[in-house]
């Protein structure tokens, strides 16, 4: 009776949810279009970046640094005068313009050392840091060309690129949103239902049934995670490995499995927020205090290995920590269960640990409510 009960009670959360367009809205674009932006913009590398050249040496070796500055880095140079420089810039023409100075091809012969000037816009901060470094090494490459001249390294290194050989950045944004979707949306539906029931009124209905509070929270843990579970395999398949191309390196299926428990864990965290809140508005801003510090700190986008020791500790009790670490290692690494199960076992004890705190503090709610 206690299993006809969640059965029935969740699958009246999946016909709620196939109710509601804009949830609907929000699910198909979380695990489409937020993917493939996420790996299309690619904000920290450079990508058709706008850059000017004043040419005042019109010589051979001016004319090899233009040519340099090619796609799909740049956008085409375009030649302007100093005049113009200045007001360009302001207007926000382009990020880079490079000033190169008269005589600069009989300096570089004469061996002298001539100045290069690189004007930046650094409003546009993370093309301008990384940009700079880009055209140091295209000009220094082409003078090296020119003059055909080695410098004396010591030492050579031979780098290898393990799992992104080609050192590829949207690989990375792709499937760390990916994750990091899992996780936001699972809280946010699961929350959602519960404070749809409060606020139509249709708590105090399941009140006066014969189900036990255990059995509302078990429906709506497994209804909310079975829509995550599907939508997230859907959008690796479809637009992470179909329409973006990126090859994932491990088992599916397996991550699959560590997505179901960490998803046991982060709806019965929803179901415990949204106790706590009256209406949406409330639990919007609860969710603001959990899941920005949650995304943050547990090694999606800056390594825990560069966290103090006092969060990396806090931080251990935290489901998205022992996920993010369980993801990369399969669908980067292609890791397999012998390397992840201590990740697995993590995410069951926090899990069954945050469960049973949701369910205590659910039973409290509905009990001031009765």
């Amino acid at each position: 009776m206690q299993v006809r009960n969640i059965l029935h009670l969740g699958v009246k959360e999946l016909r709620a949810i196939w109710r509601d367009p804009i949830l609907l809205l929000i699910i198909v674009m979380a695990f489409s279009l937020s993917i493939y932006t996420a790996a299309s913009a690619m904000p920290e590398t450079l990508h058709k970046t706008p850059i000017a050249v004043i040419d005042d040496d019109q010589s051979q070796l001016s004319q090899q640094l233009i040519q340099a500055f090619r796609a799909p880095y740049f956008l085409p140079p375009e030649p302007i005068d100093s005049q113009r420089a200045d007001r360009l810039m302001d207007e926000g023409r382009f990020t880079f313009i490079v000033h190169i100075p008269s005589g600069l091809q009989r300096d570089v012969l004469a061996g002298n050392a001539p100045a290069i000037q690189v004007i930046v816009d650094a409003t546009r901060m993370s093309q301008a840091f990384t940009g700079n470094g880009y055209i140091q090494a295209i000009i220094q490459q082409e003078l090296m060309a020119f003059t055909q001249t080695d410098i004396d390294i010591p030492v050579q290194l031979s780098l290898r690129a393990r799992f992104n050989p080609q050192l590829n950045a949207s690989w990375f944004s792709a499937i760390n949103e990916v994750i990091s979707q899992i996780t936001m949306l699972s809280i946010i539906l699961t929350g959602a239902a519960l404070l749809r029931e409060r606020e139509h009124g249709t708590v105090e209905h399941l009140l006066v049934m014969p189900i036990t509070p255990f059995e509302i929270m078990a429906a709506k843990v497994w209804s909310m995670a079975l829509i995550v579970l599907i939508a997230a395999t859907l959008s690796l398949i479809i637009v992470v490995q179909s329409a973006l191309n990126i090859p994932i390196a491990g088992s599916l299926g397996l991550f699959m499995v560590g997505m179901t428990i960490h998803l046991f864990a982060t709806t019965s965290l929803g179901i415990f927020l949204a106790s706590f809140a009256r209406t949406m508005p409330q639990f919007g801003l609860l969710l603001i205090l959990v899941i920005l510090p949650m995304e943050i700190l547990s090694g999606g986008m800056t390594p825990r290995e560069s966290m103090p020791d006092i969060i990396r500790w806090i931080m251990s009790a935290a489901p998205t920590t022992h996920f993010i670490e369980l993801s990369q290692a399969i669908l980067f690494r292609g890791a397999g269960l012998s390397i992840i199960w201590p990740q697995l076992l993590a995410l069951v004890v926090i899990g069954l640990a945050l469960f049973v705190i949701a369910l205590k503090r659910f039973r409290k709610t509905l009990a001031s409510m009765a």
